[in-house]
């Protein structure tokens, strides 16, 4: 299964490679992507890795087609 995660537009930075300056730009401009993401995603620890991962990109599809601040993207890596 390939990595996905969610972006916005104007974030410069890679997610997947760097993930500390992706964080600061998205919460320093007030996104709060990690946090609308876990609000979205049906997770539970007691749950298998991969089915956890469906969730996750379940709830990223979700976002980028509500697309609310027209900014969000999804990506995905091989």
């Amino acid at each position: 299964m390939p990595g996905v995660m969610i972006t916005t537009e104007d974030n410069p930075y890679d997610p997947f490679t760097e993930f500390d300056a992706w964080y600061s730009f998205d919460t320093l401009n007030g996104y709060h992507t990690c946090s609308y993401l876990a609000r979205i995603a049906n997770t539970s620890e007691e749950l298998p890795d991969e089915i956890n991962a469906e969730a996750i990109e379940q709830a990223i599809d979700e976002i980028v087609q509500l697309n609310l601040t027209g900014n969000y993207k999804k990506l995905v890596k091989n």
